[in-house]
């Protein structure tokens, strides 16, 4: 998905090529292409099997690559009715069945779901200070092998509950996948 104003296209998989477009919105950061192509490089082009959740979901950028490359059910969490609205378009025009789109608070759905999940995007707005809160949250949803994409305005503080198993950096976005150390 490279950036085009208020837009992000797909970078690869079933979905490669075609436009998803987002709301003007300053918190909304759409992960940029070179991040997600790496992101997915890491994580393996195919993500078949794999379950998702985009608890972030915004411009739906991560999220949608996921399913677009195979993932089995990918969870997109936002709570923001014009996000979700043009979300719910974007889908319906995809016919992304694979999808399954929340209006929610991402805390409350995350203290209230019970699920797990192989792969957490985890891209909250940098300045509600959520991570620490967030990242305590999180190992109940991560299946053994799970894996937390977290995206951040700079490099996170982390506890010695998680590592890092891949990280970068691109202008001013830190990206990183985390695994979580009781799983391992």
């Amino acid at each position: 998905m490279s950036l085009i104003q208020n837009k992000v296209r797909v970078i690869g998989g079933e979905w490669r090529g075609r436009v998803v477009s987002f709301p003007s919105n300053t918190t909304l950061r759409p992960t940029p292409n070179r991040v997600r192509e790496t992101v997915f490089n890491w994580l393996g082009q195919d993500m078949s099997g794999k379950v998702c959740l985009d608890l972030f979901a915004g411009s739906g950028a991560m999220g949608i690559e996921a399913a677009s490359r195979g993932s089995e059910h990918v969870v997109m969490v936002d709570a923001d009715r014009k996000v979700y609205s043009a979300l719910q378009s974007s889908l319906q025009k995809l016919q992304a069945n694979n999808i399954e789109l929340l209006m929610t608070d991402a805390l409350k759905f995350i203290i209230s779901d019970q699920r797990q999940f192989d792969v957490i995007f985890l891209d909250p707005p940098y300045q509600l200070g959520l991570l620490p809160k967030l990242l305590s949250l999180l190992p109940s949803h991560l299946t053994r092998d799970g894996l937390i994409y977290l995206e951040a305005g700079s490099s996170s503080e982390l506890n010695e509950d998680w590592s890092v198993w891949r990280s970068s950096q691109a202008g001013r976005v830190h990206y990183q996948l985390l695994k979580y150390e009781q799983n391992r």
